[in-house]
């Protein structure tokens, strides 16, 4: 179940991060609107990570609309090269 509390709580901050653990975030409400979230920074991380592959798939598929995509034998010789390197 979600930890949600008022932002107002952070006034009493250690209690409120006392709940902050690897996989459950908390969630800080503003005028009884969700605002902020409160999360671990192993699951930080994880978010940081998935939004560089994201953009860097982006990158990726922007190329290859734009300047064209490889063929299969190509893509195979470029990552067997670098394998073996």
């Amino acid at each position: 179940m979600p930890m949600i509390k008022p932002v107002s709580e952070l006034r009493n901050y250690p209690d409120v991060l006392k709940n902050v653990k690897v996989g459950h975030p908390v969630y800080l409400t503003k005028n009884g609107t969700g605002r902020y979230v409160l999360i671990d920074i192993e699951d930080y991380s994880v978010v940081e990570a998935a939004g560089r592959l994201s953009f860097e798939l982006m990158r990726g598929r922007t190329s290859g609309e734009t300047d064209g995509w490889i063929s299969k034998e190509d893509m195979r010789a470029h990552f067997g090269e670098r394998a073996h390197v």
